[in-house]
């Protein structure tokens, strides 16, 4: 594996974790909006890296099998929303309850600091393989 394949890989992963902070961010910003524009109740949104192959899309001289990660989708969770008691919401149904997003405040904060780990570690790999280069360049 060249170090510009090293780049590249490492550049889709901080690509994806980039995309991966952004839903989680929006997530946490809609925890609680009663309802969206369509008059619906915020769902969280999720995001599936997909693993590319050498060859599809990826770097061809890779030879290893492996050219990264990319974001294949960023799908709407199945959790189940949150009913909140609250009558006197312009938004409570016959008995008192409004519909509330499906986000976990708690879970989202995990996903973002793994994300946020994720994101550094590809940097930090980015970082040594340009190092490497601008090092062998000097030779």
């Amino acid at each position: 594996m060249s170090l510009f394949s090293t780049m590249a890989i490492s550049g889709s992963g901080m690509s994806a974790e980039s995309e991966r902070l952004s839903a989680t961010a929006s997530n946490l910003a809609n925890a609680n909006s009663a309802v969206n524009s369509g008059g619906q109740p915020f769902k969280a949104r999720e995001v599936v890296f997909q693993a590319v192959a050498a060859g599809d899309g990826g770097d061809a001289a890779n030879s290893v099998g492996m050219a990264g990660v990319r974001v294949a989708a960023v799908v709407e969770s199945d959790a189940p929303e949150r009913s909140v008691y609250d009558p006197g919401s312009t938004f409570a149904d016959a008995n008192g309850y409004v519909k509330m997003p499906n986000v976990n405040a708690v879970d989202e904060m995990v996903n973002m600091i793994s994300a946020q780990q994720d994101y550094q570690a590809n940097l930090e790999a980015f970082n040594v393989a340009k190092t490497l280069a601008m090092r062998t360049l000097s030779i």
